[in-house]
């Protein structure tokens, strides 16, 4: 497996896949509504809002918790992986400055089994506590011909007063960039990190490097990070931008809409984990970046004098908030 093209080769085409959302976008853009559009122009952000009465907006989002399943289905753990489905949805609602408040998930399952619904009953339960949202309901497909074993996703919403929307545009030069450690994986690349971790014994720490067994490090739950920040927005902090860290890693940040680039000059500790993949799978260090989110979450913009004391906030929740960086002149560049 060259360290060029890791991921195309353990199955994933990215190229092909930005094909395919252009085409959906291209069909999605001939709905003939009969009246005029309520969204509310936000293209490439994380999350789209919808405005609903004066100064209100609903923001929505929808993403699942991806090949983990597969891992999580071979280890027999599947009351985890629900607050990955929570975790991915919320996570996303939060960068536009909007407060989650329901989710809906959508199970699809080769066949029912009431142990494993109950199992990822119990993860989106967790999940849900931990971002304090309700899951008013959701759907149950039994999809025997066109799938083997489960997936789950989910879809949420949330609300945001239209005046207070955070999407970015605002970063300016100087700006410094606050970085939240993720646990892991969180819930992206795990098709080339099972490729390339492939003929590890799960139940075993390889080289004693994590301080666990593999499958456990593998399986961590991605971390819900709506209290702090939505007690950040609530507070006198001027948050200019936020950013959930997903597959694509730092250069997340240029879904934000200043015209701006992005200096990680302090990146967060990198945790083992990923040392293995990249070791074990030859992945080059640049496509490690592209891919995973190499032990930073979440990261937040706010204004220089803002700094310390969005870290005393960020910190009384996740110690390892850092800076990491700051915002910079060279439009569109992230550099590391």
């Amino acid at each position: 497996m060259s360290s060029d093209d890791a991921y195309a080769r353990s199955g994933v085409d990215q190229g092909a896949a930005d094909s395919a959302v252009a085409g959906l976008v291209r069909a999605l853009g001939k709905i003939e509504l009969g009246r005029p559009s309520a969204q509310v122009p936000l293209p490439g952000h994380y999350a789209s809002v919808i405005e609903v009465a004066p100064n209100l907006g609903i923001a929505l989002s929808t993403d699942g918790v991806g090949t983990k399943l597969v891992l999580a289905e071979q280890l027999g753990k599947l009351d985890t992986v629900g607050i990955d489905c929570v975790a991915m949805n919320v996570n996303d609602v939060i960068c536009v400055g909007a407060e989650p408040l329901a989710m809906l998930d959508y199970i699809a399952i080769d066949r029912a089994n009431p142990e494993v619904c109950e199992a990822i009953g119990v993860g989106l339960a967790r999940g849900a506590t931990l971002a304090g949202i309700e899951i008013p309901g959701g759907e149950l497909a039994q999809l025997g011909e066109m799938v083997h074993g489960v997936d789950v996703s989910g879809a949420c919403f949330g609300t945001v007063a239209l005046d207070a929307i955070v999407d970015g545009r605002r970063a300016a030069p100087g700006d410094s960039i606050i970085g939240i450690p993720s646990s892991g994986l969180h819930s992206n690349g795990y098709t080339l990190a099972r490729a390339s971790l492939e003929g590890l014994d799960l139940g075993e720490d390889p080289d004693g490097r994590l301080g666990r067994p593999l499958g456990e490090a593998l399986l961590e739950p991605t971390v819900i990070y709506v209290k702090p920040i939505v007690e950040l927005l609530r507070s006198e902090v001027d948050v200019h931008g936020l950013a959930h860290i997903t597959s694509g890693g730092v250069n997340n940040l240029l879904r934000l809409a200043a015209p701006v680039g992005y200096e990680i000059d302090s990146p967060l500790p990198i945790p083992p984990l990923f040392d293995l993949i990249a070791e074990r799978g030859n992945v080059g260090d640049e496509e490690m970046h592209e891919i995973f989110n190499m032990g930073c979450g979440f990261t937040v913009v706010v204004p220089e004098n803002d700094e310390a004391r969005t870290l005393e906030m960020l910190r009384a929740h996740h110690p390892g908030a850092a800076r990491i960086g700051r915002v910079t002149d060279a439009a569109g560049v992230v550099t590391r």
